[in-house]
């Protein structure tokens, strides 16, 4: 199977866009002002579908048809700020969770989360901080202080990038991982401190190593002993440091303050945002970002920034449409979540890792590099066999998901009209003309009239359909 995502969608080919939509892409006005639908821009099941995949995990049909009757704007709102207890949902995944001693006990909690979850952005935002500040448990060696980590992201993945940094900087899991467990003013540990600029902030090129340096020391007296963060004064190097044209008698927070006021920094972040929400296959110039850019480094906070790129024209347009391939978990829940049930997660973590995306053991301090990396011949097969694993009705995922009794659910009463539904249900009935009448006439995928293999046709349909190229697009 070959992902084409450099083509335009189906359901934009009818009216390519014209050069004058092309420069409006480009124009921060234009590009970030809401979307509003019109004539040559509708709402439609599409562009429904488009967005749950981008702030959830995929829709149930329940909720695609509600959407299109809400409209983009108030569908946001219920995606942004649900209405839900999320506290008490949090509240009662993390009591339970602190009774998981093991990173399969943790993979499978997380997942669980995900599935259920009334805030799918949270969890979406959530994963996404787990691969920008990556740690590994196999090296950390702790389910509890993973936990902590994990519930760290969670607090602050849709309010303040400055305090999510903050509580980086001091978190046990993450120096443990990073080999910054001790930093002796006699013998300054570099490891968080280049990570901080590398990685978290500033990005490649926007830092000399006498940064670094100097921010190690600033860094200095803090050391993880006995699995929790410990401060000896005299080990803190109290002497002047220069850090990024700064000089003063600098501590750890001060460097988290100096790289927050940094415009790389923000750009950076916007950037790495907006392959994430936007567009992973085209970089955006520097006029379109630095609008966002600038807004960001004043609060930091991140659902501001997120609203205003989901929310914009930029986000509805072709120019973002099925531009980001999926992620393994993003692929598996695309399938569970439409289907309305919950399966084991225990397997279906294992499965994930099997697909490069072991939660809780991204490969490198980088996290998972994602795009095209997702996408080999191994995976690809490795998809195919995950998502016959789950639609066909036995082990090792059991009956949990049956297309059948959904698409029954919803009024199909043959397995030809469950057939049409499933179409609209996981690709929004948005593909080439000839894919789709050749996935529905005979040849491609035999119908019948609601006969005895009616869950077994339905049942193969649904697996032709998650492993179409359109499928693994986000």
């Amino acid at each position: 199977m070959v992902v084409q995502i450099d083509k335009p969608p189906a359901h934009e080919k009818s009216k390519q866009v014209h050069s004058s939509v092309t420069e409006k892409l480009t124009d921060p006005g234009w590009a970030w002002s809401a979307y509003q639908p019109d004539a040559q821009r509708p709402w439609t099941l599409a562009q429904a579908g488009h967005l749950y995949r981008r702030a959830a995990f995929g829709a149930t049909w329940d909720q695609l048809q509600q959407a299109l009757s809400d409209g983009p704007q108030r569908t946001l709102d219920k995606l942004l700020r649900p209405q839900a207890d999320i506290a008490a949902f949090n509240r009662a995944y993390d009591e339970y969770s602190s009774g998981t001693g093991s990173a399969d006990g943790l993979r499978a909690w997380w997942l669980r989360r995900m599935i259920l979850t009334p805030h799918p952005l949270l969890e979406k935002m959530t994963l996404f901080w787990h691969s920008h500040f990556a740690t590994n448990i196999t090296k950390v060696k702790s389910a509890r202080m993973t936990r902590q980590y994990i519930q760290l992201l969670r607090s602050q993945a849709l309010n303040s990038f400055r305090a999510m940094l903050k509580g980086i900087s001091c978190d046990p899991a993450m120096l443990i991982w990073l080999g910054a467990e001790a930093n002796r003013k006699a013998r300054p540990n570099e490891n968080f401190a280049r990570t901080l600029m590398e990685s978290f902030t500033l990005g490649p090129g926007n830092y000399k190593e006498k940064d670094v340096q100097e921010a190690a020391r600033a860094f200095t007296g803090w050391f993880v002993l006995r699995s929790k963060l410990r401060y000896i004064p005299r080990e803190h190097d109290g002497n002047i440091k220069q850090i990024l044209g700064q000089k003063g008698n600098f501590t750890g927070d001060d460097v988290i303050r100096i790289v927050l006021e940094q415009h790389a920094t923000a750009e950076t972040l916007v950037r790495k945002l907006y392959r994430r929400l936007i567009c992973e296959t085209q970089e955006p110039n520097a006029k379109l970002i630095s609008p966002l850019a600038k807004s960001f480094a004043k609060d930091y906070d991140i659902l501001k920034l997120a609203e205003k790129m989901l929310r914009s024209n930029l986000f509805f347009s072709a120019a973002a449409y099925r531009r980001r391939i999926k992620s393994p978990v993003e692929f598996a829940l695309g399938i569970v979540k439409p289907l309305e049930a919950v399966i084991s997660t225990t397997q279906l973590a294992q499965d994930l890792a099997d697909l490069g995306q072991n939660l809780y053991e991204p490969p490198t301090v980088k996290g998972w590099t994602g795009g095209r990396h997702w996408i080999n011949s191994s995976t690809m097969v490795g998809r195919h066999n995950l998502a016959l694993a789950l639609l066909q009705g036995s082990a090792p995922y059991g009956d949990k998901l049956n297309p059948w009794t959904v698409a029954k659910k919803h009024g199909c009463s043959t397995s030809e009209s469950a057939t049409g539904f499933l179409l609209d249900l996981f690709v929004q009935g948005d593909l080439e003309p000839d894919v789709r009448d050749n996935l529905l006439k005979p040849a491609g995928a035999p119908v019948d009239a609601g006969g005895d293999d009616s869950a077994g046709t339905v049942r193969r349909f649904a697996h032709v359909v998650v492993t179409l190229p359109e499928f693994n697009l986000a």
